[in-house]
């Protein structure tokens, strides 16, 4: 154990020459641009990944560029890949920053720039922890492959087309999360609820939320109401937090405030539509408020476990499902609710539709699958889950926490192959990495190479058998 685990310290003598090319890495502004005439994410992340890959040929390793979508440098041979995901592409820098994003400067132990923890420092720690293999000529069992994504930022299909020219893996993680390691990820199921043709006879327009996975904070609706249905309302929010209204003519115009959060942890927010929504359901008819929002109203309310639609559940492995009614629009004759399900690991996702298309043919709702992410989940007892634990506990000396998200990490692109693992720590103040003063740590990020190449020397030298 001891020889295995100083073989991570081999990274130490690249460790200088790894800032350096950080540096000039960071120094490519590469923002996705799919508007751009250099396709498919424009010239700067064409750059990026120009740059990275003229790199590790300089480094002795074996490279492909899949069309600019993704690229990859090698070592080794054979058909069973094992690979490292990591990303060239970077947020916009936006402002707030007390240097120039593009330029990594180094304050103290801190380096600031773009993409020092978003992912460039992990892509340049992963392709040097291929070269200690190559120079320590390390005899391996697979081809191992350090992989640049270019489109990573914006959810794009870079590792998707990767995929279908180079073939999949059958071990690997990707360096773009936190540690310990990140065992099952839940599927993520976006559906729309409508109706064909508005049928409210008291809701002029609704509107809140502008994407699907984030918990909308703030919720507007014009109402045709007499003065006595404005009296009930004005009621209504007697005593309730977050609401306000005011009325001209026979129209009323009501706000409410909640509480944003992120779709995939809703129990964090307070969801303004659902809000506003539960308000009218106590002050109108069924009729008057039209099917979709009665609805959501008895189908959907204030929960965000999906229990009166049916689907409340849970497993050990990730979690609780969870439903967040992300976007209502009501208005000129359309109604539309999306959603976003996170739903547990072990779950189907054709049991969650199908109940959830019971549940809607009560009330004449349309449900359709928007878009849908497959579950991801390693068992904690497989040899790829022992190997990186290992390597982490004989890095820093601890034991490697196994968990869950409820969120979407590069890993799912890999068929259940991938599971994420670092680079950021649990005691590790926040980097940043998608706002102003973006940083790393260096002594973090020392840490995190040596143990990114101790993972690659345990997965790289195990049996082919442990497949």
């Amino acid at each position: 154990m001891k020889n295995q685990m100083l073989f991570g310290h081999k990274i130490d003598q690249y460790f200088d020459d790894m800032l350096a090319d950080l540096g000039a890495l960071v120094s490519i502004p590469s923002v996705c641009d799919t508007s751009s005439r250099q396709k498919p994410f424009g010239q700067p992340c064409r750059e990026a990944l120009d740059y990275i890959l003229n790199l590790a040929g300089r480094l002795g390793l074996t490279t492909a560029n899949v069309n600019y979508y993704a690229g990859e440098a090698s070592y080794g041979t054979g058909n069973s890949y094992i690979d490292i995901l990591t990303h060239v592409d970077v947020v916009p820098a936006g402002d707030g920053w007390n240097t120039d994003p593009y330029e990594m400067v180094k304050k103290g132990n801190f380096l600031y720039g773009r993409g020092t923890a978003d992912d460039k420092g992990a892509a340049i720690a992963s392709l040097y922890a291929l070269k200690a293999l190559k120079d320590a000529h390390v005899a391996g069992n697979y081809c191992l492959r350090t992989v640049f994504g270019c489109g990573e930022e914006i959810g794009s299909n870079d590792l998707d087309v990767y995929y279908r020219k180079r073939g999949y893996p059958v071990m690997g993680f990707t360096p773009d999360c936190s540690y310990g390691i990140c065992g099952s990820e839940k599927g993520i199921l976006c559906a729309d609820f409508s109706v064909p043709h508005s049928r409210c006879s008291v809701v002029k327009s609704f509107h809140a939320g502008l994407a699907v996975n984030a918990v909308p904070d703030k919720a507007h609706a014009e109402i045709f109401c007499s003065n006595i249905q404005y009296d009930k309302l004005k009621a209504a929010i007697q005593g309730n937090s977050g609401f306000s209204i005011r009325k001209e003519g026979d129209l009323a115009f009501l706000n409410a405030v909640g509480k944003a959060a992120h779709g995939a942890e809703p129990e964090l927010g307070e969801n303004a539509a659902s809000k506003l929504i539960h308000l009218l359901y106590e002050v109108f008819t069924r009729d008057e408020l039209g099917l979709l929002l009665t609805f959501a109203a008895e189908k959907i309310g204030l929960e965000y476990d999906g229990s009166s639609l049916g689907i409340r559940m849970a497993d050990k492995e990730s979690g609780p499902l969870t439903l967040n009614a992300g976007i209502v629009a009501v208005q000129d004759g359309t109604e539309l609710i999306s959603a976003d399900i996170r739903y547990p690991a072990t779950a189907s996702k054709e049991m969650i539709i199908n109940q959830l298309r019971q549940n809607a043919a009560a009330y004449q709702v349309t449900v359709t699958e928007i878009k849908h992410m497959a579950p991801l989940h390693i068992p904690v007892e497989s040899f790829m889950i022992s190997a990186m634990s290992d390597a982490y506990r004989a890095v820093t000396g601890e034991n490697c926490n196994i968990y869950s998200t409820g969120g979407g990490t590069y890993a799912r692109h890999a068929r259940n192959t991938v599971t994420a693992f670092g680079p950021v720590f649990p005691d590790e103040p926040p980097s940043n990495a998608h706002g102003p003063n973006e940083h790393i740590e260096l002594g973090h990020y020392l840490k995190h190479s040596r143990i990114c190449l101790e993972a690659m020397y345990r997965l790289f030298t195990a049996p082919i058998s442990v497949q």
